[in-house]
């Protein structure tokens, strides 16, 4: 996470009139931030995902790139799905490239060419930290609203699934 980004100051903070189908729930600004939380970490893994896609080589070189292409597409599915629950809660998400540089929780990738088993490394720790912020904000979301909290276990499941994917091809059994 860079410490040096400037994060441009939020455009369109008059909202729309609410219509007689929008006066449902709306989100607090707690569940907004931290579903705000969760899209910067899913706009960030899409973008990790297909960096790794572009610039892996070496062993297992076209298992990794389409497993990636999978991982990105589930992140892409995500920020989608968070952003329109957001909207549906009458909060606006924030998808700006400065935000998402400046507050995701994601490691730093490498630039250029990265061995397969280092992208995997890369990759693993991606998911995990995306998982993380998902687990991290998930009590307080449900709380509030079980609905986006539901959304979060489908896409918890998925990536768990994808970093054991991923992560096997550097594991060895263990000693019986």
């Amino acid at each position: 996470m860079a410490d040096t980004v400037n994060v441009p100051a939020p455009a369109g903070q008059i909202t729309t009139k609410l219509e007689n189908a929008e006066a449902g729930f709306k989100a607090s600004k707690t569940l907004s931030a931290n579903l705000q939380k969760v899209l910067v970490d899913f706009i960030a893994l899409e973008l990790v995902g297909k960096h790794a896609h572009w610039n892996i080589v070496g062993p297992n070189f076209r298992d990794l790139h389409l497993n990636l292409d999978e991982v990105v597409g589930i992140a892409r599915e995500g920020a989608d799905e968070v952003a329109e629950r957001m909207r549906a809660l009458h909060a606006s998400p924030d998808g700006r490239p400065a935000v998402v540089a400046a507050s995701t929780t994601l490691p730093e990738s490498p630039q250029g060419e990265v061995l397969t088993h280092d992208a995997i490394k890369v990759i693993t720790a991606s998911i995990e930290a995306v998982t993380g912020t998902m687990r991290e904000v998930h009590d307080q979301i449900d709380e509030e609203d079980p609905t986006s909290a539901d959304i979060l276990h489908g896409f918890i499941q998925q990536l768990e699934q994808q970093a054991w994917f991923i992560s096997a091809e550097t594991r060895t059994p263990s000693a019986r």
